[in-house]
């Protein structure tokens, strides 16, 4: 899968391993703007959602619970990874600290997306992948951080702000006592649930793989899944930040490292508080990739329509072979999800360069899958 990107000049650049901190750094950040846009109708696992599993009083959230709950996890994980790879791919110095940082980021949701399929075959699941990709620009699956509107587009700071520091934004129950469920919630939830119901723990159809500086591995005992979910929360999944210090890896979590790139400095703690006031993280140059508007690129040119085919055949082979891989238990499988995933970028690069009719931007990637095949 894809490897963090080392130092080549002594500072620091974060594998983006296990992190957590403080909760004085939320008061140093800038809050997300949350774009308002129509919500995209979806099965099950629509809008509300999680709130509607978080209605489910405690005692009676059984293993049926927790596999919903794990579906819309794997969701909520893969939803993320089409803004964060447009923003990504956008970057035309990928040795630049921002790339580093999303790249890293990348390789977290991938992890994290894997975790949370480990543990639904582990309690008799099945993860549904090739037909789990939001429609974008849309609601986040299972209606967390209500409100907020996904889109894809290059990296800019507007981008920074309304959709990447969006999804990421902590809970923070003193500024939250009330509204839409944060991811951070949603996953402090589960983790009850299954310290409440205990349930057995299959090691069969659950897989192994290197993601970054993370290795994926069964989960076989609560001990295993205690240390799964907290790492997805300390990782930047939304959650609040403990009043405990940093971890040793010596990077922010997700919103925080998305902080760093929209003020252009590092946080770093002043007088107790955590501000972004430390060295500088320039804004990198980019392809100016336009916002895909609801419902793709309208009447593209042919080799524009060529390259959106292209990349749109790829991405549905590699959600195939993901969902492929955990009914089954099939590491080859997983293999060629993760080749036809390299593929990706190839295509995306190629319609970045392509300038639209109005002159706005360029094109890029619609991540629009080809209808799921059945198993």
């Amino acid at each position: 899968m894809i490897e963090p990107v080392d130092s080549t000049d002594g500072r620091r650049v974060p594998s983006l391993g296990r992190r957590g901190f403080l909760k004085s750094a939320a008061a140093a950040t800038v809050g997300p703007a949350v774009a308002a846009g129509p919500a995209q109708a979806r099965a099950e696992q629509g809008r509300g959602a999680v709130a509607r599993l978080l209605a489910v009083p405690r005692d009676r959230r059984d293993e049926n619970w927790i596999r919903r709950a794990l579906q819309i996890a794997v969701e909520l994980e893969l939803a993320t990874i089409p803004p964060y790879l447009c923003a990504w791919w956008s970057i035309e110095d990928r040795d630049c600290e921002p790339a580093a940082l999303i790249k890293g980021i990348v390789c977290d949701e991938m992890f994290h997306m894997g975790s949370a399929c480990n543990l639904l075959v582990a309690v008799g699941g099945t993860p549904r992948i090739a037909d789990a990709v939001p429609g974008y620009p849309g609601p986040l699956p299972g209606g967390v951080r209500g409100g907020l509107t996904v889109y894809l587009s290059g990296l800019t700071k507007e981008y920074v702000r309304e959709v990447l520091m969006g999804i990421e934004t902590p809970e923070s129950p003193l500024a939250r006592q009330s509204g839409p469920p944060t991811i951070g919630a949603f996953y402090t939830a589960l983790l009850t649930a299954f310290q409440d119901v205990r349930p057995a723990l299959a090691p069969d159809r659950q897989l192994e793989l290197r993601i970054g500086p993370d290795t994926l591995t069964p989960v076989t005992s609560l001990d295993d899944v205690e240390q799964s979910i907290e790492t997805i929360r300390e990782q930047g999944e939304g959650t609040s930040a403990t009043p405990e210090a940093p971890s040793a890896q010596d990077a922010p979590a997700h919103y925080y490292a998305f902080g760093e790139i929209y003020h252009e400095r590092r946080l770093q703690q002043v007088g107790g508080a955590w501000e972004f006031s430390g060295e500088a993280v320039p804004f990198p140059q980019t392809r100016p990739m336009g916002v895909v508007p609801a419902g793709g690129w309208p009447s593209p040119a042919a080799e524009v329509q060529d390259l959106l085919q292209q990349f749109d055949d790829t991405f549905s082979d590699v959600l195939q072979g993901l969902q492929d891989a955990w009914a089954n238990g099939d590491s080859d499988a997983l293999d060629g999800a993760v080749g036809a995933m390299l593929a990706l970028e190839k295509p995306a690069l190629a319609l970045m360069d392509i300038p639209l009719p109005d002159g706005s931007g360029r094109y890029g990637p619609q991540f629009r899958p080809r209808a799921a095949t059945s198993d």
